[in-house]
C-alpha cells in the first residue's frame, strides 16, 4: 500500500490492484487513526469518515490532481509502482 502523498497529517494511500471493493478509482486517506475512501472522479467519500477541516483538504487535493491521480489508478491496478504527488502547502 504505497503512500502517494502526505500534508497537513494526512497520509494518502493507493492499494495495487484495489478495484474490487469499490469499484471504481479511488484513494485512501488517512488522519489520527481515521481513514476514508474518496473516490478520484469527484472527490466524494465512498467509505469511512475524516474529521471535516480534513475532508475538505482532500476534496481540494483530489481536485487540484485529478489527472495525476487517474495516471497512478492505471499504474496501480496494473501491479505497476505509482508515482508521488506534490501535498497541499
Amino acid at each position: 500500500m504505497p503512500t502517494i502523498s502526505m500534508f497537513f497529517g494526512i497520509i494518502i494511500r493507493m492499494f495495487y490492484r484495489d478495484n474490487q471493493q469499490h469499484d471504481l478509482p479511488h484513494i485512501h486517506a488517512e488522519y489520527q487513526g481515521e481513514v476514508a475512501v474518496f473516490a478520484i472522479e469527484d472527490g466524494r467519500i465512498l467509505d469511512g469518515s475524516l474529521p471535516s477541516p480534513k475532508r475538505k483538504l482532500v476534496e481540494a487535493w483530489i481536485e487540484i490532481h485529478r489527472d495525476d491521480l487517474f495516471a497512478d489508478w492505471q499504474l496501480a491496478v496494473s501491479g505497476e509502482t505509482v508515482f508521488k504527488i506534490r501535498g497541499l502547502e
